[in-house]
């Protein structure tokens, strides 16, 4: 198995809380996200074009994703995954890379697993995600009860993701993102889809105290007040950042090295190509 390096800062997530998140969860009745994710996965496995015959699933939610690929492994996203390594032709790591307390490290085990040339990809909430319940929770703290504790649990940023890919190793990284809006009848409801989905607040320092039901209040008041959708209802906006990479191959295409193209791109473009004075070159 691979080696996981000895952590020497605090975790980010309780992993206690992040097991009662998940045996909690009833995805069959909040699966929305998830279908939208493997019918995206479905769609760029189809334009890569090619027959995998010894697939891995890293993910936390076996129930919606072991079917996807047939004969798959699947493994839960623990810190140490259970995969051999190059035993696979292609890791797909399935809406729970944002709970990782090592993303990169989750990324480098996924590219150990795979053969030369194997595909990994990932799908992962990004920092877009519930982003207006980030902001209403916040104020309604501050205003309620003085201060702030953290309810939502931080997502990376599309940039920050993909730049993952090249540290793990792997070439020919893509990242790009899918931002999906959605709407509830009001807070409740939403946090009620975000327990169903196993999505509710891990984070190692939250507050664990009761929370007064005034800090709720005020925190849908202002949600409907800045945050409105169609019909009084409240909106929501989730990102899904999907991320792919290739383990090194000699048969895979490289860059250039610079200076040794053999036309120039201005004579391509039939354009004019101008110096750091701003004078024309020849």
């Amino acid at each position: 198995m691979p080696e996981v390096p000895a952590r020497t800062r605090p975790d980010l997530f309780d992993p206690k809380a992040r097991e009662r998140a998940l045996a909690r969860a009833r995805p069959e009745t909040a699966r929305f996200l998830h279908d939208i994710a493997r019918d995206e996965i479905e769609e760029r496995l189809a334009e890569v074009n090619r027959t995998f015959t010894a697939p891995a699933v890293v993910t936390d939610h076996p129930g919606l994703w072991s079917d996807l690929l047939p004969g798959a492994r699947v493994v839960a996203a623990s810190p140490v995954l259970e995969l051999e390594p190059g035993a696979h032709d292609l890791v797909l790591h399935a809406m729970s890379l944002h709970w990782a307390e090592d993303p990169v490290g989750q990324i480098v085990q996924s590219a150990r697993a795979l053969q030369p040339d194997g595909l990994f990809l990932a799908v992962s909430l990004g920092g877009e995600t519930l982003s207006e319940l980030r902001a209403v929770l916040g104020q309604a703290e501050s205003e309620v009860m003085a201060g702030i504790s953290p309810r939502v649990a931080p997502m990376a940023e599309i940039r920050d993701l993909g730049a993952l890919i090249g540290r793990a190793g792997l070439a020919l990284p893509v990242a790009d993102s899918l931002r999906l809006a959605a709407s509830y009848a009001d807070l409740p409801a939403l946090a009620r889809d975000l327990r169903a989905m196993g999505e509710t607040n891990a984070i190692a320092a939250r507050l664990r105290r009761p929370t007064p039901r005034a800090l709720f209040d005020r925190a849908g008041a202002l949600y409907a007040r800045a945050f409105p959708a169609d019909d009084g209802r409240l909106r929501a906006t989730y990102e899904l950042v999907f991320l792919t990479g290739w383990k090194p191959h000699e048969s895979q295409p490289r860059a250039l090295r610079p200076g040794s193209a053999e036309a120039r791109l201005a004579d391509a473009l039939n354009a004019t190509e101008f110096d750091e004075t701003g004078g024309t070159r020849e």
